[in-house]
């Protein structure tokens, strides 16, 4: 099988780094071709706090994902999430010399470069811009400008802001586990991606990924992405909590969280016990599950309050911004029993578990349709379409003909916000061989 239509996600979270290996099959869905998995070693909150540990469980689920699936990886596409992410809505606007000439691609990007240049907090980076409306002459609401007469071409922005060190130190340990980086993505957004459908992007919905060290954030209206956060809390704090009030050790809460675990305290009796046994012959401890759901609710109500507070953050209690389509939970901490119920009753908000099979075959395996691959999935796809990207553009490079007059290809726009990524994972590559 051609390496060429292959692309590989790699998902470096807190719990857990997987290795995701996949392709297009013939009716353009994904086709998932190989998965492996290790305990994350070296990662606090998303983000690396010990390369040497990160690079061993790199290379110990690269190596799980070729043994499943026969193949090599070269390249990956990472994601990045951490508590160092942040984001800011940023309005700017260029005046144009010439109206005489329609608005086109370059005025966009000149736009979205000057975004760039804006000063950062020391050591932070801008790592998405992403237009919202654009204002052409003081006409407001302009989804599109491409093609219209207009002098003064203003935009507003969403801007997503990180910590340059974080990103190049998994950058390094992604060099160092023998990979090259193909690109970056940013977390929220790939989960996105692979959970949510075309129409609730459009009606307005809130994509809420909990993982084991951060909570992250999509917010979708109009189809376009309107509020990213990063909430450095995930389904470890919950753990930890049932650690400490339950004087156990992590093994045993992340195993009575995951089997006899519940949002909502209200459904267990008060004589439902569970006997774990004791360490090393001393006598076994009896936990209620009534204490045992109080210690998640508590936990978990804190966590999706400061969701809510950004999900207000964005508007959403305005008429023109409100979410029609609600909630969508996904990321391991979404199999919480009661989550759902929980989410609703905090938010008012209609909610679903989203599952990675928006854009998956129909006939993959149900492990890998499980909410905590939803990171996995997404960059996948996104590795994907920076392929096809490049197949599009590639053909106009080989034809060397100096007669022939030059025709600028019309096909892909550079203004897919892709390409900062791109532009930033070659600084991060630039920097990582200097380094050398």
């Amino acid at each position: 099988m051609e390496a060429q239509n292959i692309s590989v996600g790699l998902d470096i979270g807190t719990t857990k780094i997987v290795a995701m290996i996949g392709r297009k099959n013939e009716y353009d869905k994904l086709e998932i071709l190989g998965i492996g998995k290790s305990k994350s070693l070296g990662v606090h909150r998303g983000v690396v706090n010990n390369i040497t540990q990160t690079i061993q469980s790199i290379q110990q689920a690269v190596l799980e994902s070729e043994t499943n699936s026969g193949l090599k990886i070269g390249e990956v596409t990472v994601g990045i999430a951490g508590q160092h992410i942040r984001s800011l809505q940023h309005s700017d606007y260029i005046t144009r010399e010439n109206s005489e000439l329609v608005i086109n691609e370059e005025d966009i990007d000149r736009l979205i470069n000057q975004v760039h240049k804006l000063v950062m907090l020391p050591g932070e980076e801008i790592i998405h811009v992403l237009p919202q409306d654009y204002k052409v002459d003081g006409q407001a609401e302009v989804k599109e400008p491409i093609g219209m007469y207009g002098e003064r071409l203003e935009a507003n922005f969403h801007v997503v802001v990180g910590q340059v060190s974080s990103i190049r130190n998994i950058g390094r340990c992604v060099q160092t586990a023998g990979l090259n980086l193909d690109g970056i993505t940013l977390e929220p957004l790939a989960s996105a991606n692979a959970v949510l459908s075309q129409e609730e992007k459009e009606a307005g919905v809130a994509l809420i990924d909990i993982g084991g060290g951060t909570t992250d954030l999509a917010v979708f209206k109009d189809g376009i992405i309107r509020h990213t956060a990063v909430i450095p809390f995930g389904g470890n704090v919950i753990t930890e909590d049932i650690k400490e009030g339950c004087s156990i050790i992590e093994k045993q809460a992340e195993l009575l969280k995951i089997k006899f675990g519940s949002a909502w305290p209200g459904e267990n009796k008060e004589n439902e016990i569970v006997s774990i046994p004791g360490l090393r012959g001393r006598d076994p401890k009896e936990i209620t599950l009534k204490n045992l759901s109080k210690i998640i609710h508590a936990r978990v109500v804190e966590i999706i309050e400061q969701v809510y507070v950004e999900i207000k953050n964005y508007g959403h209690e305005e008429q023109k911004k409100k979410l029609i389509a609600g909630i969508v939970l996904t990321g391991g901490g979404s199999q919480l029993k009661h989550l759902k119920q929980l989410v609703e009753y905090i938010t008012g908000m209609d909610t679903r578990v989203g599952y990675p099979n928006e854009h998956l075959a129909g006939d993959s395996d149900s492990d890998i349709t499980s909410p905590m691959y939803a990171t996995a999935v997404g960059l996948v796809m996104d590795s994907l379409m920076r392929q096809e990207k490049r197949i599009i553009e590639t053909p106009e490079v080989e034809v060397e003909d100096e007669d022939a007059p030059i025709v600028p290809t019309p096909i892909e726009s550079p203004r897919d916000n892709r390409s900062f990524l791109d532009k930033l994972t070659e600084r991060v590559k630039d920097f990582l061989d200097n380094a050398e």
